[in-house]
């Protein structure tokens, strides 16, 4: 071994608090991003200040959440108990520290490790704290977790309650852009779970009645229930469930105490096993499992005692108990869905017969598609063993089956030289290339035949491994990167069809992405930068003044690798394609991918137009 490097007490050092956050946010929120996935760390950091004011409005303390997210500026106030005022600044400065600790006055918390809000203040250019109870405030502002301020007054006429501002840092999140959709999205499933409970998102009022059967209405049209939602109730759990007509796979919301686990873990599985067992002994029949759960549209809650997760972000419940003198968690689920399911059927023979029927018609498609579904993996093995269509990320190489990663992107391109500069330029551990060969076809109004018999979508089913559940997807962001003209417009929306058609819960769940690609490089001899819109080419020409060269990028292939890796690592833009909440999936298929159909025309011209404008003024 070398003594060049020297290893003395020097070498060793102490972090604070603050700096480690800093230092590995990752451990603490997870993936960082810029706002263009719902799971970005700026929406962590935001939930983590909501989950302290639900866990008020579920202790009895505080009906009303005011929430403003105005550019970067983020405001939650609650009308809760109010921190302890002479706690506040520890509260949001000190580690493992918080009423949550003890179970007295938090019996059923999402947090309980005590670093939800010193994450979000370490994380903060800009951070405060007040709290108002029992006539008086105390309020403290900080800096990158550093105290800046502190403000006592022992007379308010503030209502109780605490409010927490913060900016999240600039330095920490790059480029970082808050969506309303995201938080409008999260702030239904706190209503959904919390009947009774009013926020108020930049004006607009969430609420919800009826729990997890609103959410289902909000998930799934009335017209494509292929029943009525069946709502089950108990003490600490809720569930809800009908069946699609027209979706092929299986659609799963789950929570713990609040808590959107995303990923799932023992108590989905718990859930989908009671499910299927209460129907075989329902009907006598052994049907299936994937017969049963096919186009399922569900939704599960528990709530459990000191819940353990899987890591600080808590998308996947570890817990195996229910806590206190209950019993495990999947005997508790198993006993309650196996009593009130099973007897909600004998209740509604209507609903048991749609059921059943649907059951059976699974089962028949599923034998008919036996022979081709065989033909099929074995070419879409033979195809992986050969490389030919996929180029895996090392997370996953060698394990079909690997568990979903966050981090995880497969990237779909068209054409050899664009699926050339992104497999040269990737992150080989966690990102993967699939390479199209030309368009896809056109799977409007097409039967799930259509997948296992066109190669290409064959090929790309088994390479995310939806076929069944999106409980096994391999790969947490897929990312379409096609060229900015019209062929590769055209191939975006024939693969967001595709996806709409047989894995609509894709979209729904935040799966998907369009690739933003710079369109121009605007560059001297001291200074080169790219431009994704017109916008920021002539800042670049301001910037850079005298005659800059400009190139213009007409397709990925013509962006060399050594440059490519800048746009697809850190500063990597997304689009999430996401649907309108005013249109029906079958609406949007029309729209897009439907015959005789000038709105679609025009659609692209409109969003192509800009394109044609720059080649004329440039003559590139």
């Amino acid at each position: 071994m070398s003594d060049n490097t020297k290893y003395t007490e020097d070498n060793i050092r102490s972090l604070d608090w603050k700096e480690h956050i800093r230092m590995r946010p990752g451990m603490y929120i997870g993936k960082l991003g810029d706002g263009s996935s719902q799971d970005d760390g700026i929406y962590i950091l935001l939930k983590e200040v909501i989950d302290n004011s639900i866990d008020e409005f579920v202790m009895g303390a505080g009906k009303t959440i005011e929430i403003s997210v105005q550019n970067q500026r983020v405001i939650v106030r609650d009308f809760g108990r109010g921190i302890p005022l002479g706690k506040v600044v520890d509260v949001v400065s000190k580690m493992n520290t918080g009423g949550k600790y003890d179970s007295r006055a938090f019996k059923k918390s999402v947090g309980l490790n005590g670093v939800g809000t010193k994450a979000v203040n370490a994380l903060s250019s800009y951070f405060r704290v007040e709290s108002s109870r029992d006539g008086k405030s105390h309020a403290a502002e900080f800096a990158k977790g550093e105290l800046q301020d502190e403000e006592h007054l022992d007379e308010t006429s503030r209502r109780r309650g605490t409010k927490i501002t913060f900016i999240p840092d600039e330095l920490i999140f790059k480029n970082y852009k808050f969506r309303n959709e995201y938080i409008e999205k999260m702030l239904k499933n706190y209503v959904y779970l919390n009947p009774g409970l009013t926020i108020v998102f930049n004006g607009e009022k969430f609420y919800s009645e009826n729990g997890l059967k609103d959410l289902l209405g909000d998930s799934i049209s009335e017209e494509d229930m292929l029943y009525p939602i069946i709502h089950l109730r108990g003490d600490d759990i809720e569930a809800a469930i009908t069946h699609s007509r027209t979706q092929y796979s299986e659609e799963y919301h789950s929570f713990v105490n609040g808590q959107n686990t995303s990923q799932g873990g023992t108590h989905l599985a718990a859930y989908r096993e009671a499910i299927v067992k209460t129907v075989r002994e329902f009907y006598g029949k052994n049907y299936e499992a994937s017969d049963i759960r096919k186009s399922i549209v569900t939704a599960i809650s528990i709530k459990v005692m000191e819940p353990v997760f899987e890591s600080q972000t808590k998308t996947k419940l570890g817990s195996t108990d229910m806590g206190g003198e209950l019993p495990t968690v999947r005997t508790y689920i198993n006993d309650f869905i196996k009593r009130n399911l099973d007897n909600y059927l004998h209740k509604n023979p209507e609903t048991a017969e749609n059921l059943q029927r649907k059951i059976l018609q699974a089962e028949r498609e599923r034998k008919d598609l036996s022979g081709i579904r065989k033909l099929a993996k074995d070419r879409a093995k033979k195809a992986s063993l050969h490389n030919k269509k996929l180029r895996d990320c090392r997370v996953h190489l060698g394990d079909s089956k690997h568990q979903r990663c966050l981090e995880t992107t497969l990237f779909i391109t068209e054409g050899d030289s664009a699926s050339g500069s992104i497999t040269k330029s990737r992150d080989v551990v966690t990102q993967a290339v699939f390479s199209l060969k030309g368009k896809p076809l056109n799977s409007y109004g097409l039967t799930k035949k259509i997948v296992y018999e066109n190669e290409e979508f064959n090929l790309l089913q088994a390479a995310l491994n939806i076929e069944d559940s999106l409980e096994d997807l391999r790969y947490n962001n897929i990312v379409i990167a096609t060229d900015a003209d019209v062929d590769g417009m055209h191939i975006r929306l024939l693969l967001i069809t595709f996806f709409l058609q047989f894995f609509p819960e894709l979209i729904k769940e935040n799966h998907l992405y369009i690739l933003q690609t710079p369109l121009f490089r605007v560059r001297n001899k001291k200074e080169t930068i790219y431009c994704y819109s017109e916008m920021e080419r002539k800042q670049a020409m301001e910037k850079l003044k005298g005659k800059p060269e400009i190139t213009r990028f007409k397709g990925l292939g013509e962006i060399s690798p050594d440059e490519f890796v800048h746009f697809i690592g850190e500063d990597i833009r997304l689009d999430p394609v996401m649907l309108d909440k005013d249109k029906s999936i079958e609406e949007m298929l029309s729209f897009y991918m439907g015959k005789n159909t000038p709105d679609r025309q025009e659609f692209i011209i409109d969003n192509l137009k800009f394109e044609l404008d720059l080649v004329n003024e440039l003559g590139v």
